[in-house]
């Protein structure tokens, strides 16, 4: 073997370095040569694209700078281009057919644009894109069947687009998908069960695909043992929950609300360790919910509007991170376990219409920062727990319609965060803690049908726009700070209320509703009326009011139902109130007179106007007295021919005295004697007088027959 020399050493060492020098030249080259490629085609784009402002930085590069620095829409790996993004850009023209002439492509995101037309084919250029993301667009037609050109796919979000027929079985073929995003679009097909081979598949998204031909839940989907997350929200799925669903280890949120399913809850899926949220809301499941619970990590439960019975699993009570527990509109009954009262994450607690039963646990509030608590339309009794807002976090007590008694809750007094306040319909009494009225972010207290006490404040919140509280014992006078109030409904009937309507009250221009009867109010209602111009119901019936009504009640725009009856209103009905167009209409039972307007005069208000004894009517229709057409002219004349007749009757009756003097005279003079006097002896007689002996009466008195001697003669006297 010859040994190498020195010389032949240096020389191989040469040859190497110039061998190396100039493959970092022809990459050089190629690498320059790519850059300006890329560059180019990005120029075209920007072009294409009619240059608009967000792309003004797409300037062309000079030696010291890179279209890599076009951020943010360009992603450069190795000074190339790896990822496009043009996202909610307002972008109304097709897919440049030219995109994937970027060779180096992974990533490609247009979602959030106005791109319309069928899938663009030319994405099967890009030999290495990864993630492709049209969501929120306009794209339509079908998804091609080749769907599986793109072989390299991890990521595949088509929602919120128009795609419609058969979801292709290509998609199953994918197999380095690890996201399927196909949500809200216009499938009005099948889906295919070819998706559950997809065993890389993490995320699986199908919601709101409403035009699906009803389907069932392919059993093979639970074998994909690396599902995260499976959304099929409201995509008419029908059938039962498959049995191997507890098979998903890696499963952690699972949506399949508002479709049909059918049967029970599997017992396997509360014990799946990783599982977070179940929503299986509004679906027709039925039977008792597995009571045995395993799976630790659940923040949500929300298995509402459903057709579940038997009891709540007291295993709830140990799900220390959950914080929405949603069980209402089915069927639970008996108690709420104690242990749920002591959850410290638990914010929401909603079982209303249900059949539950005995007291609540009263530690609610007490160790988490609960916010919302509705427990209406059970059997439920005792009082509210007292420490619903001790966090201050409260926002809604929903209670109403169940058989509660006692106070309220004391913490509801320093409450800021309240919104509603919904407890009608139940046993409760004492006076409402002051602090509530005047929660800020107080908008509803409904809590008629109960024995509170108390009166109502001068202040109230300033976004309270409803209060009901019907059917309760509050009583005082109508605060006169009504007027700051900005309530749209205010009922108050049924109550012990007295004093005065005051004008403040007339000053609620958004109030369109107002029940103040069945109280003890008195005096006359304002004669002005400030602003009700919203005013649709008003209602001061069954009161004392007294004095007229008022004429600006008949000038309200919207007024449709008008109920003053049963008072001690006086005088004529105001013409203005016949201007009304009234659906319901009582001023029955008070003191009226007069007639009434013509308007109201017909069958429709037949019963409007009973017991007023005072009104009139012109028509028989309206069940009143007629009125004459003319009352005060008619009297006039009648008082009239009445004087008349009387002084005829004087004038004759003084001439027949007249002729009857002269007549009487005349007889007299004619048979009577000049000179002679003709004496007549009368004889004075006893006799005796009595009702036996009475033959007669008359206008001048009584006759009697007597006798006058022994001989029987009789004279009547």
């Amino acid at each position: 073997m010859t040994k190498p020399t020195p010389t032949s050493s240096l020389h191989t060492h040469l040859c190497f370095l110039l061998f190396l020098l100039l493959l970092l030249l022809i990459s050089h080259a190629n690498s320059q040569s790519l850059q300006d490629q890329e560059q180019a085609v990005l120029l075209k784009l920007k072009s294409y694209l009619q240059s608009p402002p967000f792309l003004s930085h797409w300037i062309p590069s000079t030696s010291n700078t890179s279209h890599c620095s076009w951020q943010p829409e360009i992603t450069c790996t190795n000074n190339s281009v790896t990822g496009l993004s043009l996202v909610n850009t307002n972008i109304t023209l097709p897919v440049p057919p030219f995109i994937c002439d970027l060779k180096n492509l992974t990533l490609i995101d247009l979602s959030y644009n106005y791109f319309a037309g069928e899938f663009p084919k030319a994405f099967y250029n890009c030999s290495k894109l990864q993630y492709l993301n049209l969501s929120q667009n306009s794209f339509d037609g079908k998804i091609p069947e080749d769907i599986d050109s793109l072989p390299r796919l991890q990521y595949l979000d088509l929602g919120a687009n128009y795609f419609s027929g058969d979801i292709p079985a290509a998609i199953g073929r994918l197999q380095e998908l690890r996201n399927l995003h196909l949500y809200m679009n216009n499938f009005n097909g099948s889906v295919p069960p070819e998706i559950g081979n997809l065993s890389n598949l993490k995320n699986l998204s199908l919601s709101f695909n409403t035009n699906l031909v009803p389907w069932n839940l392919p059993s093979n989907f639970t074998k994909l043992k690396n599902l995260k997350n499976l959304y099929i929200r409201g995509s008419n799925l029908n059938g039962e929950l498959p049995g191997t669903l507890g098979e998903m280890a890696a499963l952690e949120e699972l949506d399949l609300a508002t479709n049909s399913l059918n049967g029970t809850i599997p017992n396997g899926l509360f014990l799946l360790k990783n599982l977070s949220i179940i929503y299986l809301f509004n679906n027709s499941l039925s039977g008792d919910v597995p009571q045995v619970v395993e799976a630790l990590n659940l923040s949500i439960i929300d298995i509402s509007g459903n057709d579940l019975t038997g009891p709540i699993p007291k295993d709830y009570g140990n799900l220390t991170k959950l914080t929405e527990l949603a069980l209402f509109l089915n069927g639970f009954s008996g108690a709420v376990p104690a242990s749920i009262g002591r959850l410290p994450n638990l914010k929401q607690f909603r079982v209303f219409i249900n059949n539950l039963s005995g007291t609540l646990p009263p530690d609610f509030g007490r160790y988490s920062e609960l916010e919302g608590f509705e427990v209406s339309g059970n059997r439920l009794t005792g009082k509210l727990p007292d420490h619903l807002c001790y966090w201050g976090k409260l926002s809604t007590l929903v209670a109403y319609e169940n058989n509660l008694t006692g106070e309220l809750p004391s913490s509801l007094g320093n409450c800021t965060s309240l919104t509603k306040v919904k407890v009608y319909d139940n046993g409760l009494s004492g006076n409402i803690p002051s602090g509530m009225w005047t929660a800020p972010n107080l908008i509803h207290v409904l809590m008629s049908n109960n024995s509170f006490t108390g009166e109502l404040p001068e202040k109230m919140s300033g976004n309270l726009t409803r209060l009901e509280i019907r059917d309760n014992r509050f009583s005082g006078n109508i605060p006169t700070g009504v007027s700051s109030w900005n309530l749209k409904v205010f009922d108050a009937g049924n109550n012990l209320f007295n004093g005065t309507i005051p004008l403040e009250l007339t000053a609620l221009p958004s109030l369109i509703t107002l029940s103040l009867d069945q109280n003890q109010l008195t005096g006359f209602l304002p004669s002005e009326i400030i602003s009700w111009k919203s005013l649709n119901a008003l209602n001061f019936s069954q009161n004392q009011l007294s004095g007229p009504i008022p004429a600006g009640l008949g000038l309200l725009p919207v007024i449709t139902e008008l109920d003053l009856s049963e008072n001690q209103f006086s005088g004529q009905i105001p013409a203005q109130l016949g201007n009304l167009e009234l659906s319901n209409f009582n001023l029955s039972s008070n003191h009226l007179s007069g007639k009434i307007p013509i308007e109201f005069e017909n069958p429709a208000y037949d019963g409007s106007f009973l017991d007023n004894q005072g009104l009139c009517a012109t028509r028989p229709s309206a069940k009143l007295s007629i009125c004459n057409s003319q009352p005060r002219k008619s009297s006039k004349i009648w008082s009239t021919y009445l004087a008349l007749l009387l002084t005829l009757g004087i004038l004759l009756s003084l001439l027949a005295l007249s002729l009857s003097f002269f007549m009487v005279k005349a007889y007299w003079k004619r048979n009577r004697s000049d000179s002679d006097w003709k004496l007549t002896t009368f004889q004075r007689v006893n006799f005796r007088v009595s009702i036996s002996t009475m033959i007669g009466s008359g206008g001048s008195g009584k006759v009697y027959c007597v006798p006058v001697n022994r001989t029987g003669d009789v004279v009547g006297i």
